[in-house]
């Protein structure tokens, strides 16, 4: 069996869930391996499966001014480091199809971005580096849309294929977390993860000084997003995690602080090993007779 498929069937297996947590951007080589370093540390303490997120680049952003992170080929190499460091896996995300390739030699999950999430020749591309293959659900999109992105996977190929959840944007600068989704997106027969901090994203929600925008958002609903999806059952969560949110260059009004992480997992494995999330009901509706 290839290392892929290894660490799916780990991550399918995991009780009660699995983690995807980082920082949203690669800021600097010394402060991607300090986190790595402080994010396994908790994760083996709780016995959580890890892996270790941060983007190359922030090709979504809201202003052209944003900061965008250090580039694919720095940030591999960067990414490279923390694998072999603290041998954990690796999960980043691509734009382009012509990224696939060389992130493939070192992520072991490649994750599709939200608004990228229907793109066939991405999905094909991605699906056919053999890497496990992240599908975030499209903020536009009904929960069965999961069911063709998957498929595309698997039809290129590749059986290993999971859906998040990160929110759906019914108006203007705000998300909703429906969660009937974590439940629908099941139909797509495969890993379901719950995007706890993007969910909680205000899209150009946050003036600038100076003018401009950015994203804004709801740091302190993360635990009530986070409880609702291990209540429901879901596979994995996916988190951004900084150890100091009010100076993150990208999305720090929507990344959890390291200081809390390992308070808010401990709760969140109780919650799901009482909730029985996973459980699937066979609902009998014949006549009830006392």
């Amino acid at each position: 069996m290839d290392t892929s498929s290894v660490l799916f069937n780990q991550l399918k297996g995991a009780e009660p869930f699995f983690l995807l947590a980082g920082p949203n951007v690669i800021e600097s080589e010394d402060h991607i391996l300090r986190m790595a370093k402080h994010i396994k540390t908790i994760a083996t303490k709780l016995g959580l499966p890890l892996v270790f997120k941060s983007s190359f680049d922030k090709a979504n952003r809201t202003s052209s001014k944003s900061f965008r992170g250090p580039g694919m080929a720095e940030g591999l190499k960067i990414l490279e480091k923390v694998k072999v460091a603290y041998d954990i896996p690796i999960v980043t995300d691509i734009h382009e199809t012509i990224q696939c390739e060389p992130v493939g030699r070192v992520a072991d999950i490649i994750q599709i971005p939200a608004f990228l999430c229907r793109q066939t020749d991405l999905l094909v591309a991605a699906a056919k580096t053999g890497r496990i293959i992240n599908i975030k659900k499209g903020q536009f999109c009904a929960p069965s849309v999961m069911v063709n992105s998957a498929e595309k996977i698997r039809l290129a190929g590749n059986p290993n294929v999971m859906v998040c959840e990160r929110g759906t944007m019914f108006g203007y600068n705000d998300l909703i977390v429906d969660p009937r989704n974590l439940e629908w997106m099941r139909e797509a027969n495969c890993p379901v993860v719950a995007d706890i901090t993007h969910s909680l994203q205000q899209p150009a929600g946050r003036k600038l000084d100076g003018g401009g925008v950015a994203s804004g958002g709801l740091r302190e609903l993360i635990p009530c997003i986070a409880r609702t999806a291990v209540a429901v059952g879901v596979d994995g969560i996916f988190m951004e995690v900084h150890d100091n949110p009010l100076n993150a260059p990208v999305d720090g009004p929507t990344q959890w602080p390291l200081r809390h992480l390992e308070e808010l997992l401990e709760e969140l494995m109780a919650i799901a090993r009482v909730s029985k999330g996973k459980q699937r009901f066979n609902i009998d509706l014949t006549p009830y007779h006392d």
